[in-house]
């Protein structure tokens, strides 16, 4: 199965919208009315600014723990942030979520939940060491527990070699052969970052995966800005996060004049 979410082949724009900490996090300050409120707001700025997609992320839920530590109120607020984010942009705006950490079954909950139209995930085929820890392949669970909730028109876009990970393990298997491993195993896209947020991806593993993987549309998930855009313009779509927020820190507000700054370029290459 393979789904066609975007009306163009390659430079779509997808907005992260980094979701307040969450109640229960480390870092929870604000409640649910305040957290909705900040969600409506960047979403409604994605909307004015004509982004092709936006993705939600409970990045602000440091530090992070892995699906089987999580408590099912990440899953419940996530859901009805989703269906909020959801019901603001048009129709033919895709909107994904990604739940930290390798949490990917509950992203497809939350997908089911808010009628989303794909997830981000982490850890889909190879196993690899994260700051969370150990993080093991899931593409079979995943795609049984997709095909058991009746959510096989969400799209599973998988990260590989990820950012903030150790790859020693599989230092022998190169990003090429990750890329068809995650195509064999039944992902709908394959997402390639830099080695942290923010840092760039490398334009050489864009290309050994794009040439790998010809049949599946190919992200890249960190680094993209005004001024490198034309490196990566050639991927089906650039997910930026870091780039469009004040000064540069993922932490802050959006930046306006970043964001249609991109726009602008983007539709050169499109």
């Amino acid at each position: 199965m393979r789904l066609k979410l975007f009306e163009k082949t390659k430079c779509n724009i997808l907005g992260m919208i980094h979701v307040p900490a969450l109640p229960g996090t480390p870092h929870a300050r604000a409640g649910m009315t305040e957290i909705f409120e900040k969600v409506t707001e960047e979403a409604n700025i994605y909307k004015k600014l004509g982004v092709h997609g936006v993705i939600i992320e409970n990045m602000h839920d440091t530090p992070y723990v892995l699906e089987k530590d999580q408590g099912p109120e990440t899953t419940a607020c996530m859901s009805v942030v989703g269906s909020r984010v959801r019901s603001i942009m048009p129709s033919n705006v895709p909107v994904g979520v990604q739940v930290l950490a390798a949490a990917n079954k509950s992203a497809l909950a939350v997908a089911l939940a808010a009628n989303l139209q794909f997830i981000r995930v982490e850890g889909f085929v190879f196993s690899h060491v994260a700051d969370e820890g150990w993080i093991d392949a899931c593409a079979g669970q995943l795609l049984r527990y997709r095909r058991h909730i009746g959510v096989n028109k969400v799209a599973v876009f998988t990260d590989i070699k990820k950012k903030h990970s150790s790859h020693a393990v599989t230092s022998d298997v190169d990003i090429g052969e990750t890329a068809r491993a995650a195509e064999f195993f039944g992902c709908d896209g394959i997402v390639v970052t830099g080695s942290s947020t923010g840092s760039a991806a490398s334009p050489l593993e864009l290309q050994s995966v794009s040439t790998a993987v010809p049949k599946l549309p190919v992200f890249v998930g960190s680094g993209v800005t005004t001024g490198n855009l034309s490196k990566f313009s050639s991927a089906h779509g650039l997910i930026i996060g870091t780039y469009f927020k004040q000064n540069n820190d993922w932490r802050n507000d959006l930046d306006e004049s970043k964001i249609r700054e991109v726009m602008v370029e983007a539709e050169k290459f499109r």
